[in-house]
């Protein structure tokens, strides 16, 4: 049997998403509480993210038909997500309220990402992100991170989460995401 890279490339890439979320489940959380949201798009969810950033680049900017064009081309993309009432309940007062319950009581607002969200949480997720990212470059599969593609997903409702953002995959021999 004779494989080429062609025969291997979508299933090794899909193959190191999971292997991404593993890396940023079992990246460390503050107060040992996890609460990050994972998901993986592609196919047709991947076409309708990637649609919805060329809508949106109409009224936010030619840098959305940019990684909408990163989109299209990459094999998959990871989401990572959390909720705006995830908090640690430490009172730490990062958030810029005396205490967690204070924060709770605040009204969500903001578009796309309604806020306030807790800052350890936000931190969880960029460390959780980092860690799945060190994970697709130790195997060599090119990578971003975009928050264009969070925007796209949270006004798609592809997750359950308030706050998102995305990373698009590809193994290609020039890295799309960067080399643009």
């Amino acid at each position: 049997m004779v494989k080429y890279f062609d025969d291997i490339k979508r299933k090794t890439v899909l193959d190191v998403a999971y292997q991404m979320m593993i890396s940023a489940k079992t990246a460390p959380k503050g107060l040992g509480q996890d609460s990050i949201i994972l998901a993986i798009v592609s196919d047709e969810e991947k076409e309708k993210i990637a649609k919805q950033m060329h809508q949106l680049a109409d009224i936010a900017g030619k840098n959305f038909h940019r990684d909408a064009k990163g989109v299209e081309q990459a094999l998959a993309v990871l989401l990572f997500g959390i909720k705006n009432t995830d908090i640690t309940g430490g009172n730490c007062g990062s958030c810029g309220f005396a205490t967690c319950d204070e924060f709770l009581k605040q009204e969500k607002k903001g578009m796309p990402f309604p806020g306030p969200f807790c800052d350890l949480k936000l931190i969880d997720l960029g460390i959780a992100i980092g860690s799945a990212v060190k994970t697709a470059a130790l195997i060599g599969v090119d990578n971003r991170v975009m928050y264009r593609i969070g925007v796209a997903a949270k006004l798609l409702n592809l997750m359950d989460a308030d706050y998102i953002l995305g990373i698009p995959l590809s193994a290609t021999s020039k890295n799309i995401f960067f080399d643009r």
